[in-house]
């Protein structure tokens, strides 16, 4: 049955049918001014109807059937790589954020499939890197893994990272007595620095490319006055800003309080931050342009809050129209933190500002920024002399010394 005939049979006003580039026929409740809603259930079923009358009033469907149960994974011999991993996901996730885990579940689960050794011949005793013993793990070949992705250092850097994670949850537990990724440096690209830090004359570019009142106008003056991560600028709202009232003027005055996701679960508890800075004016006027009702600041074009990742490709294609492709949300936040330790801001000031549990990070900008305050003052010293080899006149009124020379009697 066609869906033409299934909205017939049924009356199903809004229920569309799309096909994939492969002809395959799918099924979406689409309602004007909304954004399209998949349906999954069985056309025809109880379940269907329940979830076409959902996407109707525009509330999220519960599936009530009971899906069949992923297939159990087989469990791993006893100290094995394998073995370690599995413990490591099954009690270290208490110390991190579920999304950390899953990313690095998703790693480690990747590096025990990778045949052993690399290259040449499969080991019959030990075929796969899980099968190796934990124990046995060293630093060399830690690097070996890390260098699996050479190709892309910032995949090759969360290998390490992620193996690093369970190695030291491992210590901790007092499964092993060493991590072997301590210490083990990271690849870099190009200069080394990561994402580009955007220079004055880009944000001038991007503003001139979005006037004030666009989304991308707003999303560029959050990142820029907040240095919110992408994950806290998708859920920034009204809700996060509060009037404080300073006792040393007698004014109220507005400030920014929120917690960042990714400091959430810190491994030490103690180091779960909240960031509280004030509200620019600049910031506050842009604002000001944002669609009263929503939760959130920054919307989609069906004014649905962003997702971390929709955040990040939207702000992408914004660079991209302005002209602007080596820029990008992350490197907003990289130029207020230059811009702010230029402007002399302390240790303490810039982890306060960007929600850094330690002094890594804030060190990195203010030691950038000192060399280049101490090169722009050093500047006139690279100045030499044209005339320095030129016999020089004396003085007028400085008569010659009337030291006697002896003849040189050779």
């Amino acid at each position: 049955m066609d869906v033409a005939s299934i909205a017939v049979k049924f009356n199903l006003k809004g229920v569309v049918e799309d096909r994939d580039r492969h002809g395959n026929v799918r099924l979406y409740f689409r309602a004007p001014g909304r954004k399209k809603v998949r349906l999954r259930e069985a056309p025809g079923s109880a379940e269907f109807h329940e979830e076409v009358r959902c996407a109707r009033e525009g509330i999220p469907y519960l599936r009530t059937r009971t899906l069949p149960a992923p297939a159990p994974r087989p469990a791993a011999s006893r100290g094995t790589l394998l073995w370690l991993c599995q413990e490591y996901f099954r009690r270290g996730g208490t110390e991190v954020g579920e999304a950390t885990m899953l990313r690095r579940r998703a790693i480690l689960e990747a590096v025990c499939k990778l045949p052993h050794p690399l290259h040449g011949p499969v080991d019959r005793e030990f075929p796969t890197k899980g099968t190796l013993p934990f124990a046995a793990i060293k630093r060399a070949h830690v690097k070996e893994l890390r260098d699996t992705r050479a190709d892309a250092p910032g995949a090759a850097n969360n290998i390490t990272k992620a193996i690093s994670a369970m190695f030291a949850w491992a210590k901790d537990a007092e499964i092993i007595d060493v991590n072997p990724a301590n210490g083990i440096k990271r690849l870099t690209t190009g200069d080394g620095e990561g994402f580009h830090t955007w220079e004055v004359s880009e944000i001038v570019e991007y503003e001139n490319r979005h006037p004030r009142g666009t989304m991308a106008r707003m999303a560029l003056a959050i990142f820029m006055f907040t240095g919110l991560r992408l994950s806290d600028a998708a859920i920034f709202g009204r809700q996060h800003i509060t009037e404080v009232h300073n006792k040393n003027t007698g004014n109220w005055e507005k400030w920014i309080r929120i917690k960042p996701g990714k400091t959430d679960k810190s491994k030490v508890r103690s180091q779960s931050v909240i960031v509280e800075l004030p509200l620019l004016p600049e910031l506050e006027a842009e604002l000001s342009c944002a669609p009263v009702g929503n939760l959130t600041f920054l919307v989609t074009e069906y004014g649905r809050p962003f997702s971390e990742n929709g955040l990040g490709n939207k702000m992408r294609q914004w660079c991209d129209e302005a002209g602007l492709p080596n820029c990008s949300a992350h490197g907003v936040r990289k130029a207020g933190a230059t811009v702010a330790a230029e402007n002399g801001a302390t240790h303490e000031q810039l982890k306060a500002i960007y929600g850094w549990t330690t002094y890594q990070q804030p060190d990195h900008y203010i030691r950038k920024a000192r060399r280049r305050i101490v090169a722009q003052s050093a500047r006139t010293l690279l100045v030499y002399d044209r005339n320095e080899n030129e016999n020089v006149p004396l003085f007028d009124g400085v008569e010659e010394g009337g030291t006697k020379k002896t003849k040189n009697s050779s």
